[in-house]
């Protein structure tokens, strides 16, 4: 049982750091291309995509088609809004990895408390079974 607590924890932390890199990546890319100008196009083309129609059985399209519109207009605001990414770029992944560095805190605190209590619970066990043989008698 302690084999899988490990492996889980191995596991997450890969997700976990996977995840940490692809979002600092892509923020990093978003971030360039604001400052190049890229994203408003982008923008503007994204919400011209038609929203294929199978997605009516799950969303409501004016809701949807308001989403995009809305999305659109957020990064074209941002476009303006932050004519210099630089700046931006320079805490962004730092303030990531900060991120990532309490998330894999917490998941090692969690493993190794549970790894303790597992341990713990097997003398428990024999403690609370050498009690009950001693009442039988």
């Amino acid at each position: 049982m302690k084999l899988f607590i490990w492996l889980a924890f191995f596991m997450f932390a890969a997700v976990w750091t996977g995840l940490i890199m692809l979002t600092s990546e892509v923020s990093q890319w978003v971030l360039a291309s604001m400052e190049s100008g890229q994203v408003g196009d982008l923008a503007a083309s994204a919400g011209q995509i038609p929203l294929p129609a199978w997605l009516a059985i799950w969303v409501d399209m004016a809701w949807l088609k308001e989403m995009q519109t809305f999305g659109v207009s957020l990064v074209q605001w941002l476009g303006q809004v932050l004519p210099s990414a630089d700046g931006l770029m320079s805490w962004i992944t730092p303030l990531l990895w900060v991120g990532w560095a309490l998330g894999m805190l917490a998941m090692f605190i969690a493993a190794s408390a549970a790894h303790w209590l597992l341990g713990r619970g097997k003398s428990l066990t024999s403690v609370l079974k050498s009690a009950d043989l001693s009442r039988r008698t």
